[in-house]
């Protein structure tokens, strides 16, 4: 497809999303918002916490990302995150969990160290779940499937 990106989503562990084809992509830039289309300027950048956001034509895949760093060249994205997970694989009732979890934690007055990783954790449990709350408030998304993959 002319005038197209190819995304590459990464984490640890595993390739998360690759689109070979994607019209658009949004990311959660330490700086702030950061839009990407066809032919972007080349751009080597740190991630934030927030959600990535790939379009295809009237279709969209969103990703809770927490952190890492971007490397945006004219034709591709390669997204190199600590953790990320797309918003169609978040389990809600993890997330609500985890975040009582992390807040009472965060209420028993725990050393500094283990106070962080509270934190650490409820911001991330309330990151996606914003996620996966506006994706549901949206109704029905379009999602990006690869027609080879169907």
């Amino acid at each position: 497809m002319a005038d197209s990106i190819h995304v590459e989503i990464v984490s640890k562990e595993r390739l998360v999303f690759e689109e070979r084809n994607a019209s658009q992509v949004q990311i959660p830039a330490a700086e702030g918002e950061m839009g990407i289309l066809p032919n972007h300027a080349p751009t080597l950048t740190t991630l934030g916490f927030g959600e990535l956001v790939v379009r295809k034509g009237n279709a969209e895949e969103r990703f809770v990302i927490y952190g890492g760093v971007v490397d945006v060249r004219p034709g591709k994205v390669v997204v190199l995150a600590e953790l990320a997970e797309s918003s169609f694989d978040i389990d809600l009732e993890a997330i609500e969990s985890a975040r009582a979890s992390a807040q009472q934690n965060m209420s028993k007055g725990l050393p500094p160290e283990q106070n962080r990783e509270a934190t650490l954790a409820l911001r991330r449990a309330e990151l996606a779940l914003r996620v996966t709350q506006k994706v549901r408030q949206r109704g029905s998304i379009l999602r990006i499937i690869d027609q080879e993959e169907e």
